[in-house]
């Protein structure tokens, strides 16, 4: 049971004043909530400052510098309403001893702001000053108050992420009311650490991260700030380890075998495994032979050979009389997989199937059927594999394929099962070890870090979008000698809000110039059977541009695909980028990644692409990534069951992550059902960070 102190931070976000149903819509959308229903006021708490606005800068209208948030305080001279029926905005001019300001509203009411602001009335406002042509305006002011009335101001305010409909000021009060039900909460931090590192308490803690007094508040070093990264670490590490040390108390099937079907695999191979995929394998047979389950990461870059590793490992599991299923993101990898495997293992006699969320009727009952009796050895495919129809003869390994679309939860449902594969989790986004002790605390790790022989080294350019017309042109050339080219857009279809080119525009643009017969187009919203059907005609030739959004990131195999365009490469994170250029240079032919770009760049983005451009190696993409980036980005989506922190961040406090996991650990091997009083307080920050999977584990016991 959550703790009774806790009520109050997980009422519903309307229940505080001045909340109704829409402004509890925004509210989820900005805090990260998929569902309004589940947005709690301990949603908003968390909910930090990102900078602030200090009203205690007041340099006088003519010193005002450009794009700076000043303070005025001047007399109002005249109103200059807009021409009716035109655009124009509405004008308010004011003048203090140094100069002349005019304030700018768009589609405002004349009515209300002449009551707002009246002609010759003393008034202080506060906004952002922009000047044009040596005038200073200001558009939209923050804040107007008459100067009779200013000591209303606050002086230091806080400035939130905001999301569209939100106003700053309904989010700060909804704040406000948030932090003002902060109970009183045990202590589960070491004594020792607190004072080290001078901590405040957590209510305190929270109290300050709203209430930033100067800039040094908002720094990720304020003590305030690292207390709350610190407890969002430690709930975290507590979690895996509970997860882990419940994992490993279900005893593994030791499997001890020979390994003669994984030698007849090696030996009908055309090419010799690297050294790298031999250790991998070594180490895998040697965690399985082991009392204790299996728990391995198996991080390898793009095309580095993941797939044979596990094909290996699950010929270890088929030989000791048991089942390997191989679970994948999405359907088209699963299918991808199944074609890959299938073939080697018909070869040495292991049956081999493939169950996805649309394979129905008869054929999935007679699948269902074979997995039930032990006939199917190798099972292949998405998280269909463990809905509750489905009954294992003998599962031995369960081998999980891009592990962040995955997390903690679905490795649980497993175990839930009653059934205790050992378990080897593939990913080719490489991560950075930090990031790996915070998302997979629980594992042991394997590293591919060759390519395989005779990958050609893929050439990268960036260009920027004005040079489009050329890149058509050189498309038209590789076309006509028979070569074949992805374009990868950002977004499906064309939205008011973003100028992204979609794909199905770009699909009709391109279809235009280089002949409808040789483009096809491929997302995320067209249904199995049809993207299979365009992958088909693509991987046969029968297209030759395949215009798509990033759901040929993960695994897509076409060998002979030589070119890679990434339109608004700026706006897509390196790994991914990196993933996406992976798709190319899988063939014997050099192969080209054109990453076009639309200028103006910010220095962040210029250093971005060119990591890009002058590096092939993943591990070093993501190291990059991480510091340019943070964490919940590089790992795709916060909502994916990773660690999408919501203070803490790997790059400014992994200190503190070693501190957390250390912490977790010593904590654990004295208490590891959590009933001292610590125990009892760490209970209350899991039910904090809403991490309840974790709890249920100590109950289940």
């Amino acid at each position: 049971m959550r703790p009774a102190i806790l009520d109050p931070l997980f009422a519903s976000v309307s229940s505080l004043p001045g909340v109704g149903p829409k402004v509890a819509e925004m509210i989820a959308r900005v805090t990260s909530r998929e569902d309004p229903e589940d947005c709690r006021v301990i949603d908003l708490v968390f909910h930090a400052p990102y900078s602030l606005v200090d009203r205690r800068n007041r340099p006088g209208i003519a010193l005002a510098p450009q794009g700076t948030i000043v303070t005025i305080e001047g007399r109002v001279d005249r109103h200059q309403p807009p021409p009716r029926g035109t655009n124009q905005p509405y004008r308010v001019f004011l003048h203090d001893d140094t100069g002349e300001l005019a304030l700018t509203f768009f589609h405002a009411k004349g009515d209300w702001l002449m009551k707002s602001l009246p002609i010759d009335e003393q008034v202080m406002v506060s906004g952002k000053v922009d000047w044009f042509n040596g005038r200073a305006s200001m558009i939209h002011p923050d804040f107007m108050v008459k100067a009779s009335e200013a000591e209303n101001m606050p002086l230091v305010e806080p400035v939130y992420p905001l999301t569209a409909g939100l106003s700053p000021k309904t989010l700060r009060k909804a704040v406000e009311g948030a932090v003002t039900r902060l109970p009183e909460m045990p202590e589960w931090a070491d004594p020792h650490l607190t004072s080290r590192q001078s901590f405040p308490s957590v209510t305190e803690a929270f109290r300050q991260l709203h209430d930033p007094r100067d800039a040094a508040d908002i720094d990720p070093q304020a003590p305030a700030r690292r207390r709350l990264a610190y407890d969002e670490f430690l709930a975290g590490q507590v979690s895996l380890s509970l997860v882990r040390q419940k994992v490993r108390k279900v005893p593994g099937q030791p499997i001890r075998v020979k390994g003669e079907l994984a030698d007849k695999i090696v030996a009908a191979l055309p090419f010799s495994l690297t050294p790298s995929q031999q250790a991998a394998v070594a180490d895998i047979t040697k965690d399985m032979a082991g009392e204790e389950r299996m728990l391995r990461l198996l991080q390898g870059d793009v095309g580095a050979g993941k797939t044979m590793v596990a094909l290996l490992s699950m010929a270890a599991a088929v030989e000791a009389g048991g089942q390997a299923v191989l679970m994948a993101p999405t359907e088209i990898l699963s299918r991808q997989h199944f074609a890959t495997i299938s073939k080697l293992a018909n070869a040495i006699g292991v049956t081999v199937e493939v169950l996805t969320g649309r394979t129905k009727g008869r054929e999935r009952d007679q699948i269902i059927e074979r997995i039930a009796t032990g006939e199917a050895q190798i099972i292949i495919g998405t998280h269909a594999l463990f809905q509750d129809a489905i009954n294992y003869h003998n599962l031995m390994l369960a081998v999980v394929d891009e592990q962040h679309r995955f997390g903690v939860h679905q490795r649980l449902r497993l175990t839930a099962k009653g059934i205790s594969p050992h378990m080897l989790v593939m990913t080719a986004t490489p991560i950075p070890r930090t990031l790996v002790l915070a998302a997979f605390g629980d594992m042991d790790v394997s590293k591919l870090t060759e390519k395989p022989a005779g990958r050609k080294p893929i050439q990268t350019v960036t260009i920027p979008t004005e040079r489009i017309g050329d890149i058509v042109g050189r498309l038209r050339s590789a076309i006509a000698e028979g070569k074949k080219a992805y374009w990868i857009c950002p977004l499906v279809e064309e939205s008011d809000v973003s100028e992204l080119m979609s794909a199905e525009e770009r699909h009709s643009v391109l279809a235009g110039e280089l002949g409808a017969a040789n483009v096809g187009l491929i997302h995320g919203r067209m249904s199995g059977p049809e993207k299979d059907a365009v992958m088909a005609a693509f991987k046969n030739g029968e297209i030759r541009l395949l215009v798509a959004t990033t759901v040929v990131e993960v695994g897509v195999d076409v060998p002979d695909a030589t070119i890679m365009v990434i339109e608004h490469a700026e706006r897509f994170g390196l790994a991914q980028l990196h993933q996406l250029r992976g798709r190319v240079g899988r063939g014997s032919e050099a192969s080209t990644c054109i990453l076009l770009y639309k200028g103006p760049l910010s220095e962040t983005g210029h250093a971005r692409l060119s990591i890009l451009r002058d590096s092939e190696d993943g591990f070093l993409i993501a190291e990059e990534d991480l510091k340019l980036r943070g964490e919940g980005e590089l790992l795709g989506t916060r909502q994916s069951g990773t660690p999408g922190f919501r203070i803490a961040s790997l790059e400014a406090h992994a200190d503190l992550l070693e501190i957390a996991r250390k912490d977790a650990a010593n904590l654990l091997e004295r208490d590891p059902d959590l009933t001292s009083e610590r125990g009892e307080a760490m209970r209350t920050l899991l039910y904090l960070h809403r991490r309840d999977e974790a709890i249920r584990f100590l109950r289940a016991g």
